[in-house]
């Protein structure tokens, strides 16, 4: 089964971290991306992060630019999203997507989302 779980959130307070951690499992790792996605209540879905498994090249959004970081451990066929000097405003579900079926499907797989709330 295609799958891939999040976990890694929980409560934390201003100037605090989480390390996220997105578990992939039924497709082969090397071949694709994996996007990280939030969204707060009662807005839109942002893109914060992605990363290109077989070379590591990594992208942020401004948001969260020098404050997040990604990483992956292909063996165990994980994902890391390491975030520091976090802010209430980075309260949200946190998603990880994957592009696994390539080409212009973009991101099909995606988890079940992890919650992040930052306390002020």
């Amino acid at each position: 089964e295609v799958q891939l779980v999040e976990s890694g959130g929980g409560l934390v307070q201003t100037g605090g971290s989480l390390r996220l951690s997105c578990a992939a499992s039924g497709f082969t790792f090397d071949d694709v991306a994996i996007g990280w996605f939030r969204q707060a209540p009662g807005k839109a879905s942002e893109g914060i992060s992605c990363m290109k498994i077989s070379d590591n090249s990594t992208w942020f959004a401004d948001s969260v630019k020098g404050r997040f970081t990604m990483s992956s451990d292909i063996a165990k066929k994980l994902v890391y999203l390491q975030m520091n000097s976090l802010k209430p405003e980075d309260t949200a579900v946190y998603y990880c997507a994957a592009d696994v079926v390539g080409g212009e499907a973009g991101y099909d797989t995606w988890g079940q989302g992890t919650q992040v709330t930052v306390s002020s």
